[in-house]
């Protein structure tokens, strides 16, 4: 998993997603012949009311701590279930063939189970030319490119989320949730890394008075 990626992983968890990233699809070629035709970068899937909840010891909730922001950017209106599919760059935010291709979302789309084999080609075909589309179930699926330069020629297709504004609000996050979140051992690479500049910061802070 490359930088960017863990980045988005960690920004996508801390909002609720479920994810899975570099998701490897594979196609069958004229001659029988298989093999991997693209990797989509990441899947995420949010439900509703998806939140973090920080319980505290004993039977009682009262005392629970649950944190339910989601960051704006991703542009949650409907407060209904969510599906990203999601091309991640380091350079400009743009789509590749695992994000345009109506074969490679239908394996992706059948594969989450977020609707069935024959809606598949219907909901795909409509990511492509729309960006976004409602499944037969109710939830959203979308097209999401993350980069950190906005290419405007993608703007109609997808939703577009600069990692200049993942890295702020993973920063941001641990800024409001530091008394909570500062003794703990973070697993995910993109947010253990932020993680541990924080924790640096408030050493160097901390010894400097």
């Amino acid at each position: 998993m490359d930088n960017a990626v863990a980045l988005v992983q960690a920004y996508l968890r801390v909002n609720g997603y479920f994810t899975v990233t570099e998701f490897p699809i594979v196609e069958s070629g004229r001659s029988g012949i298989h093999r991997t035709a693209t990797d989509i970068d990441v899947l995420a899937f949010r439900f509703p009311d998806a939140a973090r909840l920080i319980p505290r010891r004993g039977r009682s909730s009262t005392q629970d701590v649950a944190v339910g922001e989601v960051d704006p950017a991703l542009a949650l209106t409907d407060g209904g279930a969510d599906m990203l599919v999601g091309e991640v760059k380091e350079g400009k935010a743009t789509l590749n063939r695992g994000a345009t291709e109506p074969a490679v979302l239908r394996a992706a789309l059948t594969r989450f189970g977020c609707c069935s084999y024959d809606h598949a080609e219907t909901l795909a075909t409509e990511l492509v030319s729309r960006g976004a589309a409602q499944t037969q179930s109710g939830h959203r699926v979308r097209l999401v490119a993350f980069g950190s330069t906005h290419d405007q020629s993608v703007g109609r297709h997808c939703h577009v989320i600069l990692l200049s504004q993942v890295i702020s609000y993973l920063d941001e996050y641990l800024d409001r949730h530091w008394q909570t979140l500062r003794l703990s051992e973070f697993k995910e690479p993109g947010l253990a890394f932020i993680g541990m500049l924080k924790k640096a910061r408030v050493s160097l802070y901390t010894s400097a008075q």
